[in-house]
């Protein structure tokens, strides 16, 4: 369900930027653990719950849009479009994952070679984990919500009485 209210959206904000901030300590204790690859695919399976979860929370699930009229669904792919996500309202793939993480790879891949330097690299490599999950966390968070703001400005404005000039 979409906010109903500027408040009740900072909420939902500030929820899921905690949540983010758990999900990246997790990540970067994941990229401590000096096996090759566990780390990323520690970090996928984290993106494929964080990812639906943040657009549940803003009502921008797949599942949520689809009770939408046709109308507003039109003007809410819209906004999504205008936003430039990929992941808001959709089905949350491997695929649309991993294309998530090259977007970060540089991180990932600094991350991945500085591990196996003894003590400073896994910590090097923790904290490289928890800046790129915290960003990709972060950056969907402010994503869906610009999205569900514009929603919600758009149905208070119509809520509003119009004002009938004589």
């Amino acid at each position: 369900m979409l906010p109903r209210s500027m408040q009740e959206l900072e909420q939902i904000r500030k929820s899921c930027k905690k949540l983010v901030t758990r999900r990246a300590m997790l990540s970067g204790t994941a990229a401590m653990v000096p096996i090759p690859g566990t780390d990323m695919l520690a970090d996928v399976g984290m993106l494929m719950r964080l990812i639906p979860d943040i657009n549940r929370r803003f009502g921008l699930s797949e599942a949520q849009l689809a009770e939408l009229d046709t109308q507003r669904k039109a003007v809410v792919y819209g906004m999504i479009t205008s936003v430039g996500s990929q992941l808001i309202g959709h089905a949350v793939t491997r695929r649309l994952v991993f294309a998530l993480v090259k977007k970060a790879a540089a991180r990932f891949a600094v991350k991945g070679t500085t591990k196996f330097v003894p003590v400073i690299g896994t910590a090097v490599a923790g904290a490289l984990s928890f800046g790129a999950m915290k960003y990709v966390g972060n950056s969907h968070v402010d994503d869906c919500y610009r999205v569900a703001k514009r929603i919600l400005e758009e149905r208070l404005d119509a809520e509003r009485p119009q004002l009938v000039s004589s």
